[in-house]
């Protein structure tokens, strides 16, 4: 095998709670995660004929050095297999850049995923998740895929039985946020509602999308809406469009809303696309491997 192609999916969060912070700076938290149908294409080439890692992409905000994780990931492999030979690397970008979705983690799950078989390392998932969750906390989660209870910083994964084609809008605002600066401040002591986990699996299992749309909660809403007030306008927006729920996911910007059938979700996509342009039509996600 000289090529490999994979799908690169995007996350969002059904809650996000941080528990507490931690001596190393990070923040042990405890979180729904789905994965959506919205994705990357990640493409995988070995390059006999040189050393190195080379890539190329269709997005211009993207690093092409170690600052891109994907290339953090493949140097990880590369340096612990001693592969001598080189390898291009193409994303082809679907997915906001700083959005929230997890679009970086992804990638370098998907190039963990495909290396290990482009290279046939024999490495099984519970071992490319630990490599993964040392250099990204949302990687073991992109490597598990489907949904699941993310704890820990983010890298102890439970498996759970997510959205099955639930249909969802999601709209980015074109701004970027730092996930290190929005953590940083954050006020443990001033968080005044967290989400009902509980409560939260009990309506992913019976499919109850009203339940589970007027409960989803993100601790990080706060810091993000009060120096982003558009974050607001556009939950608002999905919720005058129709939407179940709406909310944050991650440290954002991207909000989403979850739909009830199809059409609602088309027509409010359509609606809020003229407001925003990074508006999408996707659906949740929980079908499996990400190759081609």
């Amino acid at each position: 095998m000289n090529k490999i192609h994979l799908k690169s999916r995007a996350k969002i969060n059904l809650s996000l709670d941080v528990l507490a912070r931690r001596l190393d700076g990070y923040h042990e938290v405890r979180m729904i995660m789905q994965e959506i149908d919205l994705y990357d294409r990640i493409s995988l080439m070995n390059r006999q004929d040189r050393p190195g890692i080379r890539i190329s992409t269709n997005c211009p905000y993207i690093p092409k050095n170690n600052a891109n994780i994907a290339y953090r990931a493949a140097d990880l492999l590369r340096k612990k297999f001693n592969i001598p030979w080189g390898l291009d690397i193409h994303i082809d970008k679907k997915i906001p850049v700083a959005a929230g979705l997890a679009g970086g983690s992804s990638n370098a799950a998907s190039v963990l995923l495909g290396l290990n078989q482009l290279w046939d390392l024999g490495l099984t998932k519970e071992c490319l998740m630990g490599l993964g969750a040392t250099i990204g906390a949302d990687i073991p989660f992109c490597i598990n895929g489907g949904a699941a209870i993310a704890e820990g910083i983010g890298e102890k994964i439970t498996n759970i039985d997510g959205l099955h084609n639930v249909w969802l809008v999601l709209s980015k605002p074109c701004i970027s946020i730092s996930t290190k600066e929005v953590y940083s401040s954050l006020d443990l002591s001033k968080i005044k509602k967290r989400p009902d986990t509980p409560k939260l699996l009990k309506a992913i299992e019976e499919r109850n999308l009203y339940t589970l749309s007027k409960n989803m909660v993100n601790v990080l809403e706060a810091v993000s809406e009060q120096k982003y007030p558009i974050i607001r306008e556009l939950k608002k927006k999905l919720i005058e469009f129709q939407a179940l729920g709406s909310m944050m996911s991650g440290s954002g910007p991207t909000v989403f809303g979850i739909f009830k059938t199809y059409e609602s979700a088309k027509a409010a996509c359509a609606n809020l696309r003229i407001i925003n342009k990074q508006t999408y039509l996707v659906q949740s996600y929980c079908g499996g491997n990400n190759y081609e």
